[in-house]
C-alpha cells in the first residue's frame, strides 16, 4: 500500500494497518540494526515508513509512543532532567594482569566456599568502551533512558536514545515483564567515528578525541535531531530492577535480551574454570585491532545470579564480577617538536607534538615528556622515532626512544631560562624536578589557576570549561578569583559560543556557586601539596577559615597527614600578603560553609580510626560518615595515636601495622557494634 491510497482509510480501518506497519518496521529495524540481516530493500523499507508518516499526519490522535516515527523527531530541550535508576549501577573492579584475575579466581573460590579445585562457570563477554546507559521498560514499552550519572542518578535522554535504531521502542515476544532496566553501553563504530571526524573538520568544527568522546557528545545533544544524524547503537548485557520475570544465569538472561530484540556481542562465552576465561581473553587480544568497535578488556561474571548476590558486594562493586583489562596499547611515532606547557603553579612541562597516530581509539598528536628530568633519563629528542603509550589508556606518553631509527639529524631538548609565555625567569628548587616560572603575572599561570579554581571539585561553576576561561582572560575581563563573581550575563554575550539564553544560565552558575562548602573553597585556592583530601582534613579540623589563616608551622603538623613540607606549603601560602589579598577579595563574593559537625558527645568523640581493606556492606565513604557523624576521625595511616583500626577483607599493611603498635581491631560487625 503507497501513501496514496493511505488517504482513503476511514479511521476504524487505519487503526489497524497503522499497529501492522508498526510491527512490520520494528521487525525490519531489528532485522538491519541488529542482526545485519535485512530482509527488504531500502526503498520498500522508505515506503513502508512513508505510509505510516501518512496515516499518524492523518489521524494523530492514533499516534503510538513505540512508532518508528518518533525517532526522527522531538523537540529540541533546554537542559537534561534527572532520573533516579531502579537499581544503582555499580561499577566493576579491574584487574589490570593475568595475575590479578587469578587473584580473583582465588577469592570468588573462598567467598562461595568452594575448593580449589572446582571450576567455576564463568560468563564471559566484551568490555564495549562506550557511554553506559539504562534503559527501563514498562510492560514491554521504553518508559525511559538515563545515563550512568553517579551510579544513583542519571541524566533523562530518552528523546535522544529513540533515535537510535538498534535499541527497541518495544521488547519483541509475549508476556514482557512488568518491569525490566536494561543495561548497556552506546558506541560509535570506528568507521563511523572516523566519518564523523571528518564531516567535523569540513565544517570547522572541534574534532571528537575517540569513538567514547563522539558517542557521549551525540547522545548529550539537546537536540535529538542531531543525534539522530549520528550513526549510533548499542551493545546490551546487564539487568537492574526488574519484577514480573526471574533468571539463574547470565547466559539465561543475554540469551532472553537477544529475545528482546536487544543487540548483544557474538563474542561471548560461558567458560568453565579461570584457564577457559584466559583462553577468551587472549582470543579477543588477538582479533582486537579488527573489531569495528573499541572495547579495553573483558567482563568476566559468575554465571550463576544465585552466586553473584552469594559472594556479595564491595563499595560500589559486585565480587562476583570484574573488568579484566587489556595492556596499555603502544604505537610508534615521530616527534616533531617539543613544546612547553606552564601550569597554575608555574611548573614548566615539556610536550611532545608527534606525527599523528592511532592509540588506543583515540588519534594522538600529542604526549606528555613530564619533566626535564626524564627527557634526560630516556635521551629524548626532537626528530626521534619513539614508543608511545596512552597511561591507564589515557594521558599520551613517550615510554622510549628507538634509538635504531636515529640519522643523526636529531636535536636534544633543554627547558628555557625564561617563561615561554610571560618571559620572566624560572628557577628549580633543590630537591624538586620541577621547574617553574615565578612570576606573579604570568597569563599563563592565571588561566590555569581559574580553571582549577572552578573545576567541579572545586567551586563548580557549571558550564566554565577551559574554552570559556581562556576568552575571559585574554579578554582582559578577569584578572583574579574574585572577578569571576563581578561577571554578569551580558559580559558573557560577546564570546564566541554564547547567545541569550547561555548567558544567563551562565551568571546563574556564577550565583550558584557563592556559598560554597569550606573544603571546596581551600582545594579550589590550588595551595601547592593541597588535594581534595587535604582540604577536607583542614576543613574538619579547623572548622572554619579563620584559624587555618592564622595556624603556624607546628600547629599544622599536629594534625595527623599533614606532614613538615604540606605544613610549610600551607603557612607560606597563607602568610603571603598577595595570597591573603586575594582570598580577601574573593570573600567580598562568597560565605563559605562551615562542615557539619557531631555534637562533640558521639560514641567516637575524640577517637581515631584508620580503615583498610573491603567490608561486606559498608562503603569506605559511608563508614567515614558514620564514624564523623559519632565524632571520631578517620585517618590515612596507622600510629600510637590510632585507637581503633577497622579491618575487612584484603587488609593489608596496615592491619600489620596495627597488630605490631597494639591498636585495637575491628572488623565491620564491630564498628557497627561501637557505633550503636
Amino acid at each position: 500500500m503507497t501513501s496514496g491510497k493511505s488517504s482513503e482509510l476511514t479511521r476504524a480501518q487505519a487503526k489497524p494497518r497503522m499497529g501492522t506497519l508498526i510491527e512490520k518496521l520494528h521487525h525490519h529495524d531489528f532485522r538491519y540494526y541488529v542482526l545485519d540481516e535485512p530482509e527488504i530493500s531500502d526503498s520498500q523499507y522508505d515506503t513502508l515508513f512513508r505510509e505510516l508518516q501518512s496515516l499518524e499526519k492523518q489521524f494523530p490522535d492514533l499516534l503510538r509512543a513505540d512508532s518508528p516515527t518518533v525517532r526522527v523527531s522531538g523537540k529540541a530541550l533546554d537542559s537534561f532532567q534527572k532520573l533516579r535508576h531502579g537499581r544503582p549501577m555499580l561499577s566493576l573492579a579491574n584487574a589490570l594482569n593475568e595475575s590479578e584475575f587469578l587473584e580473583f579466581d582465588a577469592r570468588a573460590h573462598r567467598f562461595l566456599d568452594l575448593p580449589e579445585t572446582r571450576a567455576i562457570s564463568y560468563f564471559v563477554e566484551l568490555k564495549f568502551d562506550g557511554l553506559s546507559i539504562n534503559l527501563t521498560y514498562r510492560d514491554g514499552d521504553l518508559f525511559s533512558a538515563a545515563t550512568r550519572g553517579d551510579g544513583e542518578i542519571g541524566e533523562d535522554v530518552t528523546q535522544n536514545v529513540k533515535t537510535i535504531r538498534s535499541i527497541p521502542l518495544k521488547l519483541q515476544g509475549k508476556n514482557p515483564p512488568a518491569l525490566v532496566e536494561i543495561r548497556g553501553e552506546v558506541i560509535l563504530p570506528i568507521a563511523s567515528f572516523e566519518k564523523l571526524n571528518e564531516d567535523q573538520a569540513k565544517k570547522g568544527l572541534k574534532l571528537f578525541a575517540n569513538p567514547r568522546n563522539a558517542a557521549a557528545g551525540s547522545l548529550r545533544q539537546l537536540d535529538s535531531a542531531v543525534t539522530a544524524n549520528r550513526p549510533l547503537t548499542g551493545f546490551f548485557y546487564g539487568m537492574g530492577a526488574v519484577e514480573g520475570a526471574s533468571f539463574k544465569a547470565m547466559s539465561e538472561f543475554q540469551d532472553t535480551l537477544e529475545k528482546w530484540g536487544f543487540r548483544v556481542g557474538k563474542w561471548r562465552r560461558v567458560c568453565q574454570g579461570a584457564q577457559e576465561v584466559l583462553e577468551f581473553y587472549r582470543e579477543i587480544e588477538a582479533i582486537r585491532d579488527t573489531l569495528p568497535f573499541e572495547i579495553d578488556g573483558v567482563v568476566v561474571k559468575l554465571n550463576s545470579l544465585t552466586e553473584i548476590d552469594q559472594a556479595g558486594f564491595v563499595a560500589r562493586s559486585p565480587r562476583g564480577m570484574l573488568a579484566f583489562k587489556y595492556p596499555p596499547r603502544q604505537e610508534s611515532t615521530q616527534i616533531e617538536d617539543i613544546i612547553v606547557q606552564v601550569g597554575r603553579t608555574g611548573s614548566l612541562t615539556p610536550v611532545a607534538i608527534v606525527t599523528p597516530v592511532r592509540l588506543g581509539g583515540a588519534t594522538v598528536r600529542r604526549a606528555t615528556l613530564h619533566n626535564q628530568d626524564e627527557i634526560d633519563r630516556k635521551d629524548i629528542r626532537i626528530g626521534d622515532r619513539v614508543l608511545i603509550q596512552r597511561a591507564g589508556d589515557v594521558i599520551p606518553e613517550v615510554v622510549q626512544v628507538i634509538t635504531d631509527a636515529r640519522t643523526g639529524k636529531e636535536k636534544k631538548f633543554k627547558l628555557p631560562d625564561h617563561c615561554p609565555v610571560c618571559g620572566s625567569k624560572v628557577e628549580r628548587k633543590e630537591g624538586e624536578a620541577a621547574v617553574r616560572c615565578v612570576s606573579r603575572n604570568c597569563v599563563a599561570q592565571l588561566k590555569e589557576a581559574i580553571r582549577h579554581f572552578v573545576m567541579k571539585d572545586a567551586l563548580n561553576i557549571e558550564g566554565m570549561g577551559e574554552r570559556i576561561v581562556e576568552q575571559l582572560v585574554d579578554e582582559g575581563r578577569v584578572k583574579g578569583f574574585a572577578d569571576i563573581f563581578s561577571l554578569k550575563s551580558s559580559d558573557f554575550q560577546s564570546l564566541e559560543g554564547f547567545a541569550e539564553k547561555s548567558s544567563v544560565k551562565m551568571a546563574e552558575a556564577i550565583d550558584r556557586a557563592r556559598s560554597p562548602e569550606l573544603y571546596r573553597l581551600i582545594f579550589a585556592l590550588g595551595i601547592r601539596h593541597v588535594g581534595e583530601q587535604t582540604a577536607k582534613l583542614l576543613a574538619n579540623h579547623f572548622g572554619s577559615l579563620e584559624p587555618i589563616l592564622s595556624s603556624t608551622e607546628d600547629e599544622l603538623t599536629q594534625i595527623h597527614e599533614i606532614g613538615p613540607e604540606m605544613a610549610k606549603s600551607i603557612h607560606h601560602y597563607f602568610a603571603d600578603k598577595a595570597n591573603r589579598a586575594t582570598l580577601n577579595a574573593v570573600l567580598k563574593f562568597l560565605e563559605p560553609q562551615s562542615p557539619k559537625r557531631g555534637s562533640g558527645k558521639g560514641v567516637l568523640a575524640g577517637k581515631t580510626l584508620v580503615l583498610t581493606g573491603t567490608f561486606p556492606t559498608l562503603s569506605r565513604s559511608d563508614a567515614t560518615r558514620l564514624i564523623e557523624e559519632q565524632g571520631g576521625k578517620v585517618s590515612s595511616s596507622v600510629s600510637k595515636k590510632t585507637d581503633f583500626v577497622v579491618a575487612g577483607e584484603e587488609a593489608g599493611s596496615k592491619l600489620d601495622k596495627a597488630r605490631e603498635l597494639g591498636v585495637e581491631v575491628l572488623d565491620e560487625a564491630g564498628l557497627k557494634k561501637l557505633l550503636s
